[in-house]
Formats: structure tokens, sequence, C-alpha cells
């Protein structure tokens, strides 16, 4: 019975210091945050160049099929059955690159986007780290992110956005 007791008591005193403590939650926008690092603009401008330069060489692998495809349909009547049949297949491999191409250059620059990012993205978490413990906050919330958005209502006065770009060197705009 004493053990019980003595086992309740001590339930009760971890119990309480459990609810005696602070809870503080801020949230913040890491695409805002994101908007105003210098650094965004030159990954931005890394990912478009190398974008364009797939793209180039699609569109050259592109000419290149209706090159063939444009001497294939002017010739075609002329060549012999074996011939023929060998460049439609030459024609349908061709179309086929393509379309691998364009598939794996999609993926390409999505992993390009993805690798130049993350960096940033680590900056920013390690401001937020930063913010939540010089201003003793328990929670900080990711919002304005449509799709993870996990925030469903708070008060403005908890965006902690300012102090996180204040954390990271940037003179937040007037407005915020």
């Amino acid at each position: 019975m004493k053990n019980i007791k003595l086992l309740l008591i001590s339930l009760l005193l971890l119990s309480s210091n459990v609810f005696s403590q602070e809870i503080k939650i801020g949230y913040t926008n890491v695409e805002y945050v994101l908007s105003f690092l210098p650094e965004t603009k030159q990954v931005q401008s890394e990912v478009q160049a190398y974008g364009t330069q797939l793209q180039n060489q699609l569109q050259s692998k592109i000419t290149d099929f209706q090159s063939k495809a444009d001497v294939f349909q002017k010739t075609a009547a002329t060549m012999t059955d074996l011939v023929r049949a060998d460049k439609q297949e030459e024609l349908q491999n061709l179309q086929a690159s393509i379309q691998k191409f364009q598939t794996e250059a999609q993926t390409s620059i999505a992993q390009k986007e993805q690798d130049l990012f993350k960096p940033l993205f680590e900056k920013i978490s390690n401001a937020i780290n930063a913010v939540a413990e010089r201003e003793n906050f328990s929670h900080i919330f990711s919002a304005g992110v449509p799709g993870v958005e996990v925030l469903l209502y708070a008060k403005p006065t908890d965006d902690v956005s300012s102090l996180v770009l204040a954390e990271l060197g940037i003179d937040p705009p007037a407005n915020d």
C-alpha cells in the first residue's frame, strides 16, 4: 500500500512537471523566406539554364527526326521493301529516343532543382532552429505552402518569418 501511495505521488509530481512546461507555438512560410535569400535567384537561374540546355538538345533531336521523316516521305516510293522497313524502324527508334529523352530530362531537371535548393532549405532550417531556441518556441509549424499546409489557424503575431529572415541576415520587409 505504501508503494502504491509512493507511486501515485511520483506520478502526480511528474505530471505536474510536464504540464508546467510552457508551450510556445510559432509558424513560418519557408517559401516566403526562401524568396528573400540572395542565393535563390542564382539557383533559379542555374535550373533555368540547365532546362534550356536540355530543351535545346531535345529540339535538335526533334529537328533531326523531322528531317529524316521528310526524306523518308519523299523517297519511300522508290525504296525497296527491305530498305523502307529499315528506314521506318529507324524513325520509330528515333521517336522512342525522343520520348525517352523528354522523360529523363524532366526527371533530371527536378533532381537538379532539388540538389541546388537543398543547401538553401538547410540554411533556412538552421535559422528556424536558432530562432526557436533563442525565443523559446516549443513548436514552429509550416504555413502558406499549398499541399504542405499543416497550420489551419494561427494569429499573425505568431508568425516567426521576420525573425527567421533576421537570423539569416536579411532585413524583413516593412509590411511583414
